[in-house]
């Protein structure tokens, strides 16, 4: 009896997280995530991905707020995800994903570097992802890059190259008008709470001003799904599990990146 009471209790809890989610995305938004003074001011804005199906998987909540409120977001894959020699076939279905998440497909560029391969025990050279994401700030007027953290989410060694360029660019170049945010890795129970993550990510939100970090929900966690199924070569059964059940399907904890 007790274990149905329980099973009960969770089945309550994720509706009701849902619910929450849903009545957001049908309110007036409070966030205050690039806005300045509580006034609106269009930005340029460049998510930093490795891998195709990354931008699906991980940041469809931060995708989903920053389009709907009318700023221009621009996406750097760094690389076609070849590891299974499917590159090619990743790469349109990046454009595919983001033609669901509602990113013009000019606004997207996936790179083929030889010096960035997709894999594990692939080092990533922190200067030359700099030098790109320099170059692709200065193309298209970028003043706030959004990327992983220094765990990368899932630990993945690529991952975690980008946010050390991210680090390199702002330490070693003169970009003092750029912000750069970072995706905060939660700890594998948060993780796969879907969800019902929602309630904690607020509460750490609360804890923070605003000017360090923001609590973004996903307005609409469906395109997550319809996102990451364009990613056909990767949508076998444990992805859709890991979507479904993944915190980040239904929030973005956004936490800015300091450079001393």
């Amino acid at each position: 009896m007790a274990w149905v009471l329980i099973v009960a209790s969770l089945v309550v809890l994720w509706v009701a997280s849902l619910c929450k989610i849903l009545y957001t995305s049908s309110s007036p938004s409070r966030n205050s995530f690039l806005t300045t003074g509580g006034a609106f001011q269009k930005r340029n804005v460049l998510l930093v991905v490795a891998h195709p199906d990354d931008e699906s998987m991980f940041f469809s909540p931060t995708i989903s707020y920053i389009t709907s409120r009318g700023h221009n977001l621009h996406i750097l894959c760094l690389s076609i995800g070849d590891a299974d020699g499917k590159g090619n076939i990743r790469k349109e279905e990046l454009y595919q994903a983001c033609a669901i998440l509602k990113v013009p497909l000019q606004q997207v560029k996936t790179l083929d570097h030889p010096e960035l391969q997709d894999g594990f025990g692939r080092v990533w050279n922190h200067t030359l992802l700099a030098k790109i994401m320099e170059d692709e700030i200065n193309s298209h007027g970028i003043d706030l890059i959004i990327t992983f953290d220094r765990y990368g989410v899932s630990g993945h060694c690529n991952h975690c190259d980008v946010h050390y360029g991210v680090r390199k660019l702002l330490r070693d170049t003169p970009q003092g008008n750029i912000e750069a945010w970072e995706l905060v890795s939660t700890n594998i129970l948060r993780k796969y709470i879907g969800p019902v993550d929602i309630w904690f990510s607020i509460l750490d939100a609360m804890q923070h001003s605003g000017e360090v970090m923001h609590c973004l929900l996903n307005e609409h966690p469906q395109k997550s799904f319809l996102a990451m199924a364009q990613h056909s070569s990767q949508w076998v059964w444990f992805r859709k599990l890991f979507v479904a059940f993944s915190s980040y399907t239904y929030v973005n904890m956004l936490r800015r990146i300091e450079c001393m």
